[in-house]
């Protein structure tokens, strides 16, 4: 693996965001890339950088100052994802769905309830999860059947959730429940402690990738919950769950991103040096065409996140541009990651060298927060409105 950082020029709005920047990198060098093969190779999860990542204030950097938050707008905070990613998907990746697990409550909760739980979710230590997939219901999220009952004061949930990162090691979970009808006017979020009573986790997935990334699924039985920790009225979760999404497509193209740049790195550095020939391989027009098609695929899926980010920040609609980000990202890493192991040719296959390692981690990125297909989906209906039925 090349010990070098990727470098990447980028375009930052303020001293204190190329500061953050440069603190990002140097965390990611000493004390995330030097393990990252041999962590994901044992399955091992590095919940000690998470805790170094929160000590450093870089686990809420999205939200507000006030609550813990690090007050970056999403044109920053992406960038941080894309350069925690280049260094090991299971951190980028798991600080992209905290920051999901933590959407819900920011943008929704009331202020008794930010005062009371955002300061230890954004920068005490704590990690979350997002609980909206289940066995029967991933693309078609409004069809969810985990159920939550009214009793008294509070409520009880009941049902199993799936595809959970960080299940069974996160200190709460943002759960959408069914507590009304049938459909997505049926469906309440809630706020649940890690270590709730009737809450237990499955066996984590045995899975291709991200081995250092727990994922599994959630056993809620009869798991009692304040209704102080129901986020929004009633019947409104699958609005905030569909507005986490939104910001949480765009984490998954920069972490997509910072794929595909580490194995464009790789796939750099050993073309320079390997010879063939008499010469090194970088010389040879097939392969130089080959690097210049991954940096440019490379270069575009950047801009297209920024650019929806912009928006964002600017408080301006970007659903479908985020759509559009993680299709093309995602899309543009599995693209980049290929080629890496064809420029490495036989040694690319093997796990001597990440990019085979990078290849099978690019692969879930297609899948998560809404598959590509569904990314289609949504692009289309912004374009041609909804699909006649």
């Amino acid at each position: 693996m090349t010990d070098r950082a990727p470098q990447v020029d980028r375009s930052l709005p303020t001293e204190e965001s190329r500061d953050l920047l440069a603190l990002v990198r140097e965390i990611a060098q000493r004390e995330i890339r030097p393990r990252a093969a041999e962590e994901e190779d044992t399955g091992r999860f590095p919940r000690e950088v998470f805790a170094l990542l929160s000590e450093a204030g870089l686990l809420g950097l999205p939200y507000a100052g006030e609550f813990g938050g690090g007050d970056q707008p999403y044109e920053v905070y992406l960038q941080v994802l894309e350069e925690l990613a280049a260094a090991r998907l299971t951190v980028g990746l798991g600080v992209s769905v905290h920051s999901l697990a933590c959407h819900g409550l920011a943008g929704y909760g009331t202020k008794e309830q930010k005062g009371a739980h955002l300061p230890a979710m954004l920068g005490g230590g704590l990690l979350g999860a997002y609980c909206l997939s289940e066995p029967s219901s991933g693309s078609d999220a409004a069809s969810l059947t985990t159920k939550a009952v009214r009793d008294g004061e509070d409520w009880l949930i009941s049902g199993t959730k799936a595809w959970i990162t960080h299940g069974g090691v996160a200190d709460f979970y943002t759960v959408l429940a069914r507590t009304g009808v049938d459909g997505p006017k049926g469906i309440t979020a809630f706020l649940v402690p890690g270590d709730a009573q009737g809450l237990t986790a499955a066996v984590p997935e045995k899975k291709m990738g991200m081995k250092g990334s727990p994922t599994a699924q959630l056993h809620f039985d009869g798991v009692r919950v304040p209704d102080s920790r129901r986020i929004g009225e009633e019947g409104q979760g699958f609005t905030i769950a569909l507005a986490a999404l939104d910001a949480g497509r765009l984490g998954i193209a920069a972490c997509a991103i910072g794929v595909a740049q580490a194995a464009l790195d790789e796939a750099l550095a050993y073309a320079l040096d390997r010879k063939q020939f008499g010469h090194p391989i970088a010389d040879f027009q097939g392969l130089r065409f080959m690097l210049a098609d991954m940096a440019t695929k490379i270069e575009a899926g950047r801009a297209l996140y920024l650019a929806a980010a912009r928006l964002r920040d600017a408080g301006k609609p970007f659903s479908r541009q985020a759509a559009m980000a993680k299709l093309f990202c995602t899309d543009a890493a599995m693209a980049v990651t290929t080629d890496a192991v064809q420029v490495l040719g036989g040694y690319g296959y093997t796990a001597d060298f990440p990019v085979e390692r990078l290849m099978r981690e690019a692969k879930v990125l297609q899948i998560v927060e809404g598959t590509n297909q569904i990314q289609r989906m949504v692009i289309a209906r912004h374009l041609a409105g909804p699909e006649s039925r």
